[in-house]
């Protein structure tokens, strides 16, 4: 009698315990659930790509798209799908359902992540109500969440707009391509000071050392250092674009700086810091700017400019030199290359397919890059499809 005694109060304390953890875990409370957050705490990087599909076809795509004309990542779509649209959840009967872009979308304001139900529910404190639920021990990463806050930030379209492609774009310039001995502001203007084009004291400038992982050369760069470096890059800029505006009215403005001959040929890339940078690159492409032999003399001090007046008799762009399926034309001549470059590509930045895609996407799509760049000072276009000899044009 006292063993089934024993056993029944075994069973009644077991099934108080059962009972009082079914409790804890619904109501997502206790010592372990109190002390889960699923904040995005970090700041938001706007710079991730943040598509609803995992595929994205640009719209300058060839006939058939080439591996440069797909930019492929897990898109909000994919997410939601594997994290909350199960059968049994909000992929069945559970409303809403969250399998397409409607419903999907219903759950946001577009522009405005934190008042975005969608947005609310996977980064929430308030245990009672965070998805996916704290009993399933799935929580979305940081990059999930990242990509949730930017698509609806930029209007939770369907289909990525400029306002997707740019900040991607040009952060995928930035860190592909401005290390110490290549397209950086400080390098260009350190090789500047150095062979005195720009006054300055030992504090303006610091000496970098670059070991080549191919085969351990060392190189070694003189870089400018703040505050004389955005000083003298500022000036530098501003005169180039004075100058390329009237190029008869503003010959004063013509830049007498150099990034060619006597100068290392590493001084004449140029810099792609930041947005204005790269954007006046392509507008003042570099091989006009940076000639290897000179091309004007002042005619009262005699001083030697490696600066072209015509930017656009250039068979240089952005586009080229990432690019390898593309033949690009000199928008004066209109006489296309012969062979493709995408040097860029694969030499300095190390682009993957998808990036190049996306550097596409946003140079074809920004009114901020004129249209002589991208097809021409008739519009008959300066860039084809060296496959199928598709002309990209205006549409």
């Amino acid at each position: 009698m006292s063993i089934r005694k024993t056993k029944k109060t075994f069973l009644l304390i077991l099934g108080v315990f059962l009972v009082s953890t079914l409790v804890i875990q619904c109501t997502k409370q206790g010592t372990n659930a109190s002390q889960v957050s699923r904040a995005l705490v970090s700041n938001v990087d706007s710079t991730v790509f943040s598509p609803f599909y995992d595929s994205t076809v640009i719209a300058t795509a060839d006939v058939v798209p080439t591996v440069n004309d797909v930019i492929g990542t897990t898109g909000i779509l994919s997410i939601i799908k594997s994290n909350c649209a199960s059968a049994t959840c909000h992929g069945g009967t559970v409303s809403p359902n969250l399998t397409t872009y409607a419903g999907i979308k219903s759950m946001v304001v577009p522009g405005n992540p934190a008042g975005s139900k969608l947005f609310q529910l996977v980064t929430t404190s308030n245990l009672n109500q965070a998805m996916p639920p704290v009993n399933y021990g799935v929580d979305l990463s940081i990059t999930e969440k990242t990509k949730i806050y930017n698509w609806i930030a930029n209007g939770a379209n369907e289909y990525p707009t400029l306002v997707d492609f740019r900040p991607a774009a040009i952060a995928t310039i930035n860190h592909g391509c401005t290390s110490a001995n290549c397209h950086a502001e400080n390098t260009i203007c350190g090789e500047w000071a150095r062979k005195g084009l720009v006054a300055c004291s030992a504090t303006d400038t610091v000496l970098y050392t670059y070991i080549s992982p191919l085969n351990s050369a060392i190189t070694l760069y003189s870089q400018m250092q703040d505050p004389l470096l955005t000083t003298v890059w500022t000036a530098y800029k501003d005169s180039v674009k004075m100058f390329y505006s009237d190029t008869l009215a503003n010959a004063s403005f013509r830049p007498y700086k150099t990034f060619g001959t006597p100068v290392i040929a590493a001084s004449r890339r140029g810099a792609f810091n930041t947005y204005d940078d790269v954007v006046m690159d392509i507008m003042y492409p570099k091989a006009v700017r940076s000639n290897k032999t000179v091309v004007y003399k002042n005619p009262v001090t005699g001083a030697p400019s490696y600066v072209s007046g015509d930017n656009l008799n250039s068979s240089s762009s952005l586009i080229m030199r990432i690019d390898s399926t593309l033949l690009t034309a000199n928008p004066r001549t209109k006489v296309y290359a012969s062979s493709v470059d995408g040097g860029m590509a694969y030499s300095d930045g190390g682009l993957q397919p998808s990036e190049v895609a996306l550097i596409k996407a946003w140079y074809f799509a920004d009114p901020n890059i004129p249209d002589v760049w991208k097809f021409g000072t008739d519009g008959s276009g300066i860039f084809k499809y060296h496959l199928s000899g598709t002309v990209i044009i205006k549409k």
